[in-house]
């Protein structure tokens, strides 16, 4: 049976974590605005060179590639104690920490590690995502960017798009077909390719909620060393769903921490303009209240399922991201019934959060496809056509 609870070595570094930041948190400057995209990259590099200074960066990532080498489990508490805190979320360093920096961990070489590693965890060195396409909708698989291979290098062609923080990145975890006659699923191929290589061009994108974190990205004949490519040519979808399972199973997971606090900040809106008065507010604000607990308790589940099968997390992450997605976005509906007439005021505390609640439906795979995984690996239902 899996054990939930917490060594005491594990609450004696909970206790030196809370202390730490209690004492460097007050001491930081203002976060740049949403667009200050240049500003944000700044900000969120110095915190994890604290972070990194104070023995805190990649608490799980391997020794030989710069990190504390320590259990899933001790990274959890670092996820749970900063989100309680109020301390800085990853921001331009989340693909680079959460999916990009632990896959080149799981499946890169020694090289590899030592050069790519190291400077995401001093904040050095920002990772953006090359996954999407704009013909392939939510299938994944279905990408036509091509690698062509010239000698030492793939000559690679074509379009991405919601390219996570392209607009600031020094590298791109990229997804490229390099055998076009194969199988749509073994014809990929997962390069890292440096975003200063001639022939890349970004366009930021503003989203419904205004930011622009997205951008869309356009290579003509970009050259990347084939030294560049994680795991074996035509192995990509192999080495992709490596990715996904860091992206869905423990990526998101600080933020149910941050939820809770945003609906006990809603519960005390509540309480202040009299909506608490009415009992079917009440309910639905328990309801979200026992729902984020349970989210906790499947990722504490998940984490140690993990670490028994060797640290990457396994199908039970969809069970996650489904359900998290979902209470996200009822959290902020809940919210706007909360603020009343208030929640059409953009300038107003969770209205830009309610719009941007609805992107996580399709955020690092959409609905239906968790709905697919789960069906498939975990319920064991027929795969369909």
């Amino acid at each position: 049976m899996t054990d939930l609870s917490y060594s005491e070595e594990e609450d004696e570094f909970r206790a030196r974590l809370r202390e730490w930041l209690a004492g460097v948190l007050p001491g930081l400057p203002p976060k740049p605005s949403p667009d200050d995209w240049p500003g944000r990259r700044a900000y969120d590099a110095a915190w994890q060179r604290m972070l990194y200074d104070a023995g805190y960066a990649g608490l799980h990532w391997p020794v030989d590639a710069g990190g504390q080498g320590a259990t899933p489990t001790r990274q959890l508490i670092f996820l749970e104690e900063t989100e309680k805190a109020g301390a800085p979320y990853v921001g331009a360093n989340f693909v680079g920490l959460l999916h990009a920096g632990p896959t080149v961990a799981a499946e890169g070489t020694a090289e590899q590690r030592a050069r790519w590693l190291p400077p995401v965890l001093r904040g050095e060195e920002i990772w953006c995502q090359g996954f999407s396409e704009p013909e392939a909708g939510s299938d994944l698989a279905a990408l036509r960017t091509r690698a062509v291979r010239d000698g030492s290098h793939y000559v690679v062609s074509g379009q991405k798009i919601w390219t996570s923080h392209a607009e600031v990145a020094d590298w791109c975890e990229l997804l490229v077909r390099t055998d076009p006659r194969a199988p749509k699923h073994r014809g990929i191929s997962w390069l890292a390719m440096p975003m200063d290589a001639p022939g890349v061009t970004v366009r930021p994108l503003r989203t419904l909620a205004g930011s622009t974190e997205f951008a869309e990205m356009f290579l003509d004949e970009v050259r990347v060393p084939v030294a560049n490519r994680v795991g074996q040519e035509n192995d990509g979808w192999r080495v992709t769903m490596v990715t996904l399972s860091f992206e869905r199973g423990t990526a998101f997971v600080g933020e149910v921490v941050a939820c809770r606090r945003t609906l006990a900040a809603l519960a005390g809106e509540a309480r202040a303009t009299g909506r608490w008065d009415d009992a079917v507010l009440r309910r639905r604000l328990g309801r979200l209240n026992a729902e984020f607990r349970a989210l906790w308790r499947l990722t504490q589940w998940n984490v140690s399922e993990a670490e028994r099968s060797g640290g990457v997390p396994g199908a039970g992450g969809s069970v996650f991201k489904l359900r998290y997605s979902q209470a996200r976005q009822e959290l902020y509906e809940a919210a706007a019934e909360v603020l009343g007439a208030d929640a059409c005021d953009l300038d107003r505390e969770w209205v830009l959060d309610r719009l941007s609640s609805l992107s996580y439906t399709i955020a690092a795979g959409t609905s239906q496809i968790q709905r697919n995984i789960v069906a498939e690996r975990l319920l064991g239902l027929p795969k369909g056509r």
